[in-house]
């Protein structure tokens, strides 16, 4: 068995080109979700859809359900055959998705394409955050995981800006308008002419995948995860008939081995609650606001637009300063501030509303701010820090699926208590406030103190030497 204290190598030159390599992860998970949300109305004119239809959208999307079962299924199978494994292959199925939602003429095929893109996305979560983590010097860790955040808030701020170019009215539809006619023919007008500008924006998140997909395929696989196979490896001599069987019973242990273990059990329940509950609000947030911003805010959808766009922005540039200090900061309290902000939007609508350009403004600022500062950070973080590597990447998929799902089931509930027109959005606002207090408190409670500790270091003082 490999002595825990010893360090992990590292890529050469670094952890930064692999952290970006993997971060653009994040860009196509956030991007996917902001198009969505950014086009939805172009789309709900087009195909005549209902908020029912919308809140089914959202429920299978990259936003919950979809991510949700890709996750389970990625975590496991990076724990299994590798992270590079998932970098070779997942984003393949991601740029299939992406191109059924840019070719739907009917909800089924949309419905499709957002599912599709969905399971991706939650299959490359885990091995992402996983292999950022196993390749990050220990001084970097957080710094690399704010990366990965960045590349979260730069997806929807250049999707969102897309948008407002190729938008109905937008200073780039007449390059809309071309495409659509020399697709759709001369005399496509109104509402399936406006949705090609939806189109155009998926088709900028295919081109981006294609490229994260050539930089990833290329990478090499994590040392750490190296190192935890090659004992089993070298033990153990097989022959190639039996390959597939003993996958299978690998994957089976690393679930057991999850579920048996009593410290594993507490940090994944812990975990879950902390992201579970920041995750129901950002979920709603990520795909819902431009439609909120519209209904409740009474604006136009590109002056929802930029308001996102400059959310996002705030998100960005928090988060970035973040990086410089986060390794030598206190992880309690940046997680206390990055609530404290994520509560004030919200407490400003059930005392003053956001009916006013200054308040909606406001709305938008503090919550781009709580973005860059956000529980997401730390789920990250924490999340591929405190399981050990045999199931590191399993332990995240499995709370990512339970978070993603039940904000699926979230969705749905919340396009009833939000109403057809932001009827009920005072009644929203005090779930929200309700949901992120929770996520406070827990999390306040169980914050562990691993800054500046390597990964084996961790796992040694929590599990012992004979895990």
């Amino acid at each position: 068995m490999n002595n825990a204290n010893t360090p992990s190598p590292k890529p050469k030159g670094g952890s930064l080109k692999s952290t970006i390599a993997v971060s653009l992860n994040n860009y196509l998970d956030a991007g996917a979700i902001v198009a969505g949300a950014s086009g939805i109305t172009l789309w709900q004119n087009y195909l005549g859809l209902s908020e029912i239809h919308l809140g089914w959208l959202n429920a299978i999307s990259a936003n919950a359900l979809g991510a949700a079962i890709g996750a389970i299924i990625g975590g496991f199978l990076a724990d299994k055959f590798g992270r590079k494994f998932i970098f070779t292959y997942n984003l393949l199925v991601y740029m299939l998705g992406v191109l059924i939602i840019m070719l739907s003429t009917n909800f089924p095929m949309l419905l499709c394409g957002f599912l599709i893109t969905g399971i991706s996305v939650g299959v490359g979560v885990p091995a992402s955050w996983t292999y950022i983590s196993e390749s990050s010097e220990v001084g970097n860790r957080g710094r690399n995981i704010c990366i990965s955040q960045m590349s979260w808030g730069i997806g929807p701020m250049v999707i969102l800006f897309l948008g407002m170019l190729f938008a109905p009215g937008g200073y780039l539809f007449s390059w809309v308008e071309a495409i659509g006619h020399a697709i759709g023919g001369s005399d496509l007008s109104g509402d399936a002419l406006n949705v090609f500008s939806s189109r155009v924006v998926f088709f900028s998140l295919f081109v981006i995948a294609f490229i994260a997909w050539n930089l990833q395929r290329q990478l090499e696989e994590s040392a750490e995860f190296k190192k935890n196979k090659a004992p089993k490896e070298d033990a153990t001599s097989t022959s190639s008939d039996n390959n597939s069987t003993e996958a299978s019973t690998s994957i089976v242990d690393n679930i057991k081995a999850l579920f048996t273990n009593k410290i594993a059990i507490r940090t994944a329940t812990y975990l879950a609650v902390i992201y579970l509950t920041w995750n129901l609000v950002a979920s709603v947030m990520g795909f819902f606001l431009p439609h909120i911003y519209e209904t409740a805010g009474g604006v136009t959808n590109e002056q929802a637009n930029w308001l996102s766009c400059v959310l996002w922005f705030c998100t960005v540039a928090t988060t970035a300063v973040l990086s410089f200090f986060i390794d030598r900061t206190s992880h309690k309290f940046v997680y206390i501030l990055g609530l404290l902000f994520a509560i004030a939007p919200w407490a400003m609508v059930v005392t003053t509303g956001i009916g006013s350009t200054a308040s909606l403004w406001a709305f938008a600022i503090l919550w781009g701010i709580e973005g860059g500062l956000s529980v997401q950070i730390f789920y990250a973080l924490w999340g591929s820090e405190l399981f050990p590597a045999k199931f590191r990447a399993g332990a995240q998929g499995l709370m990512f699926f339970l978070v993603r799902g039940l904000s699926a089931a979230w969705g749905l509930v919340f396009t009833f208590i939000y109403g057809e027109n932001g009827e009920g959005f005072t009644l929203a606002a005090w779930c929200m406030i309700a949901l992120l207090a929770i996520s406070l408190i827990v999390g306040v409670w169980g914050a562990p103190d691993t800054r500046g500790k390597s990964l084996a270091q961790i796992t040694k003082e929590r599990y012992g030497e004979d895990l």
